[in-house]
């Protein structure tokens, strides 16, 4: 059966935020990846880490995606890794307290929360005091169905332009929409295999450069190949994002989590780093 067939639908999310502190392109980038969901006629959930946004320039580029129709969540305020050993349950939960505090003012607020790097808990103990201080406050957990690199292929991206302003640009968005659409058909196939269905799936990108300049060629690509893109409120009704995975560490995306708690074999760890990504883009000469 060809990948048309299955007329899977997709939402975007994006993470992160852009520093205008410290990324002189970000009111630009910013408004790139805006302009490219309103062509599209389309709508995203935002999930800004809040002290990379937290002045006001930085919180006006916030505003701005939930004055265009945007969901905007929490991603905490400094991006902790609650994997880590150093980071607590009770440390994390306070980080979410204070992202919280800052955005929930914002238009498009919604209580979503998607964890940094993905990591929900190295332990039961430290998992389970996060779902449950979300639960008592209101909180839906966001994670993605399809998780990618994008991040890894932005350093690349951002390394061509730094020795080239003029650079052929063209192989390194090709590789680029490559991956993303060999993510796609991996969890696709993934969350076939565990649901007996394709689920309305959920995309994590980043607020980055590589993502302001090909927006519309990633919604182009996924359209044209037969997938629908969808409202984030409407992928995540899907009842795939009330399933709370068991497996330990616990995170990553919820089609791996759960994969991971039924004993699928080979399922990479870190399931989207540089490790992975790396060699191909050399042999490519990027």
């Amino acid at each position: 059966m060809s990948s048309s067939a299955w007329a899977q639908a997709f939402a975007l999310s994006f993470d992160d935020g852009f520093d205008t502190r410290k990324q002189s392109d970000a009111a630009k980038w910013n408004r790139q990846l805006l302009d490219a969901l309103s062509d599209a006629k389309a709508t995203s959930i935002f999930f800004p880490a809040a002290g990379r946004v937290d002045n006001a320039e930085g919180l006006a580029l916030v505003r701005a995606w939930g004055d265009a129709g945007n969901v905007i969540g929490n991603h905490t305020y400094t991006h902790p890794n609650l994997n880590a050993e150093s980071v607590s349950a009770q440390d994390f939960i306070a980080d979410v307290e204070r992202a919280d505090a800052l955005l929930r003012q914002m238009p498009g607020w919604s209580p979503k929360f998607r964890f940094p790097y993905l990591k929900e808990g190295a332990t039961a103990a430290e998992r389970d005091a996060v779902r449950d201080w979300m639960r008592q406050h209101g909180y839906r957990p966001a994670p993605p169905s399809i998780d990618t690199s994008d991040w890894y292929y932005n350093q690349r991206y951002l390394d061509i332009l730094s020795k080239c302003t003029e650079c052929e640009l063209t192989p390194i968005r090709q590789a680029y929409l490559d991956h993303l659409w060999d993510r796609a058909q991996y969890y696709d196939g993934l969350a076939r295999k565990i649901l007996g269905r394709s689920p309305r799936h959920v995309v994590l990108l980043h607020t980055n450069a590589i993502n302001a300049r090909f927006l519309p060629e990633i919604i182009e690509m996924f359209q044209s190949r037969g997938w629908r893109l969808i409202d984030p409120k409407r992928a995540y009704r899907d009842p795939l994002y009330r399933m709370k995975p068991d497996a330990l560490p616990a995170g990553e995306s919820i089609v791996w989590a759960l994969a991971k708690e039924r004993g699928y074999p080979d399922l990479r760890y870190p399931a989207e780093d540089s490790i992975y990504e790396q060699p191909e883009l050399e042999r490519l000469g990027l």
